[in-house]
């Protein structure tokens, strides 16, 4: 996992509701007075036969702008890679996905002069490729990295309980 976390701490009256923090993101007090942030996050995927729309989830790119946090998580299920394309370049593929991670962290090479969230923008932007990433969705947390963790386990990892029966 590899990431850039930033000192955006914001302000808070520890009203209930929902109002903005000192770096103008919105912010939700529960009852309890934890502070949750809104957080976007996209699956990274794997299209190996794009011309098919066949695809695996192969990691979770998350950017939550009032904590200054953006994370790529990823990780390749090569044999899940396999039954969709057999001729599959799977060390490829790794490299690609790989990128995703490299470009979240402080030393991001060309990407590294942009903003956090113009940096989540331009990866999450639509591609044509193996690897692209499939639609921005939104929520609250008040742990960006747990909720990576989160969204990981739920959209990447398959668990034997997940296994669907075959038909026969």
């Amino acid at each position: 996992m590899s990431g850039t976390e930033r000192d955006a701490s914001g302000g808070g009256t520890g009203m209930s509701g929902t109002e903005r923090d000192a770096s103008g993101g919105r912010t939700s007090r529960s009852g309890t007075g934890v502070s949750r942030d809104v957080y976007e996050y996209a699956a990274i995927r794997v299209v190996p036969r794009v011309e098919r729309g066949e695809l695996i989830n192969a990691g979770v790119l998350l950017y939550c702008q009032p904590r200054g946090y953006l994370c790529a998580r990823v990780e390749l299920d090569a044999s899940r890679l396999r039954a969709l394309d057999p001729a599959a370049d799977v060390e490829r593929v790794g490299e690609a996905l790989t990128a995703y991670e490299l470009a979240c962290g402080d030393d991001a090479g060309p990407l590294s002069a942009e903003s956090l969230g113009g940096r989540f923008r331009w990866l999450t932007a639509p591609r044509s490729t193996i690897v692209q990433t499939g639609p921005v969705h939104a929520g609250l947390t008040a742990d960006p990295e747990a909720e990576l963790e989160r969204l990981f386990d739920r959209l990447v990892r398959v668990s034997a309980g997940d296994e669907r029966p075959r038909l026969t």
